[in-house]
C-alpha cells in the first residue's frame, strides 16, 4: 500500500485547491509551458487493440474529459499503433510535425520510443506518459500502481489455493510483454507474493499481449508440467488468461485450476462468474483517462499549482529521475465484488454481463 496514499493524497490536495479556487492559479515551475486558452490540441498515442479497453475506455473517456475541460474547444488527435512501435514511431512523429501541443503517450516500447520523447521535447512538446513509463525526458507519468498490481494477483492465486497451497504447488507464471515495463511491474510484485511460497515450474514473458502467444506458451507448459500437475495459473491479464483457458481446455482439463488477470475486461468477468477464471484487478481506466486529461491540460495550459498537486508522487526510468507521477489505486475483483465494481461504476450494465450464456451464473451469484 505504500504508494496508494501518495496518490490519495494527490487527489485530496486536488479537491481542496478546487474549492479553493486554486486550480486556476498558476504559480511558477522551472520548463512551464507558455499559457494556453482552451483552443488545444493534445496528441494522444494508445498502444493496441488487442486489450479492449483502450478502444472502450480510455480513448472516449479521455477525449470526452477534455472537452469538458476546454468548453470543447480542445481537440484529441488519437492514433492507435495496433502493437506496432515502428508504426507508433511514425504516429509520434507526425504529431510532432503537426506541431500539436502536447502528447500523451502509452507507449508500445517503452525503450525504442526515447528518440521520440527527446525530439517532442527539442520541438517544446511536452510529452505525458500515460499507464506505461516511456523512456525519455518525458514531463510527468500516470499510471496504476503497478507492482501493487502483481501482488494483489500473487496474493489472490494464493487465496485460491487455500490449504492446498504450499512449496510443492506448481505454477505457471505468464507474464507480459518483454517491452512493456509495466509487466516488469507487475511480474516484480507477483514474485513478491509467490516466490519461495509456491513452485513456479515454468514463467513466459509474452510477446506483445497476446493471447494466441499465451495459448502457445501454456500448450508448452502442459507438456512439460502435466495439465493434472499444474496448481494454478498466474495471468498478468485477462486477454492472456483466455488464451490460457483454450490450451487448457485443448489438453482435456473441465474443471479449471485458479487463475488470475487484470483489466476486468467483459469476458473476463464473464470467464469469473463461470468460474473458469478466479479474478482480474479492476483499474478505473475513468480515473486514470479523467486524470491524464487534466494533467495534459494543467500542463499545458500554465496551470502549475494544479499540475503539481495531480503529480506529487515520484518515479524513476531507467533515463530519468523524480519524474512527477500520479499513481492510481487497484482493486481485487472477484465473483463476490461484480456488482460493487464494474457494474456500480458504470464499466457494464448487468445486462451486457448477464447475456443468455451467463444467465445461471448471474443469478447463483446474486447479480439482478
Amino acid at each position: 500500500m505504500r504508494r496508494i496514499a501518495i496518490s490519495v493524497a494527490a487527489a485530496s490536495m486536488s479537491l481542496m485547491l478546487a474549492g479553493c479556487g486554486a486550480l486556476n492559479a498558476t504559480g511558477s515551475s522551472d520548463g512551464a509551458s507558455p499559457t494556453k486558452g482552451n483552443d488545444v490540441t493534445i496528441g494522444l498515442l494508445l498502444p493496441e487493440t488487442a486489450n479492449t479497453r483502450y478502444e472502450q475506455f480510455d480513448y472516449p473517456i479521455f477525449k470526452k474529459k477534455v472537452e469538458e475541460l476546454t468548453s470543447d474547444k480542445g481537440k484529441v488527435d488519437y492514433a492507435n499503433a495496433d502493437a506496432d512501435a515502428g508504426k507508433q514511431s511514425s504516429q509520434m512523429q507526425q504529431m510532432i510535425k503537426d506541431k500539436v501541443d502536447i502528447i500523451v503517450l502509452d507507449a508500445v516500447d517503452a525503450h525504442a520510443i526515447a528518440e521520440d520523447v527527446t525530439k517532442a521535447k527539442d520541438a517544446g512538446i511536452p510529452v505525458i506518459a500515460y499507464d506505461r513509463l516511456a523512456e525519455g525526458p518525458i514531463d510527468a507519468y500516470i499510471s496504476f500502481d503497478n507492482e501493487l498490481v502483481g501482488e494483489v494477483q500473487g496474493r489472490s492465486l494464493l487465496e485460491a489455493l487455500g490449504d492446498d497451497g504450499g512449496i510443492t504447488s506448481k505454477i505457471v507464471m505468464m507474464n507480459g510483454s518483454p517491452t512493456d515495463p509495466n509487466a516488469k511491474q507487475f511480474k516484480a510484485g507477483a514474485l513478491s507474493e509467490l516466490q519461495d511460497v509456491v513452485t513456479i515450474a515454468k514463467s513466459y514473458d509474452t510477446k506483445d499481449w497476446k493471447p494466441e502467444n499465451a495459448e502457445a506458451n501454456m500448450a508448452e507448459a502442459i507438456t512439460a508440467i502435466g495439465a493434472g500437475n499444474i496448481a494454478g495459473v498466474y495471468s498478468a491479464n485477462d486477454t492472456m488468461a483466455g488464451g490460457i483457458i483454450k490450451a487448457l481446455e485443448a489438453a482435456g482439463v473441465t474443471e479449471m485450476p485458479p487463475i488470475t488477470g487484470q483489466d476486468a475486461e467483459l469476458a473476463g468477468v464473464q470467464r469469473i462468474l463461470l468460474g473458469n477464471q478466479f479474478m482480474s484487478v479492476y483499474k478505473s481506466y475513468s480515473t486514470e483517462a479523467d486524470n491524464a486529461a487534466e494533467i495534459a491540460v494543467a500542463r499545458i495550459q500554465g496551470k502549475n499549482i494544479q499540475f503539481d498537486a495531480l503529480t506529487s508522487d515520484r518515479v524513476d526510468s531507467p533515463t530519468h529521475k523524480d519524474i512527477p507521477a500520479q499513481l492510481v489505486p487497484v482493486v481485487a475483483l472477484t465473483k463476490k465484488n461484480i456488482m460493487d465494481t464494474v457494474v456500480a461504476d458504470g464499466f457494464y450494465k448487468l445486462s451486457d454481463i448477464c447475456t443468455a450464456t451467463y444467465k445461471e451464473a448471474c443469478d447463483e451469484a446474486g447479480l439482478k
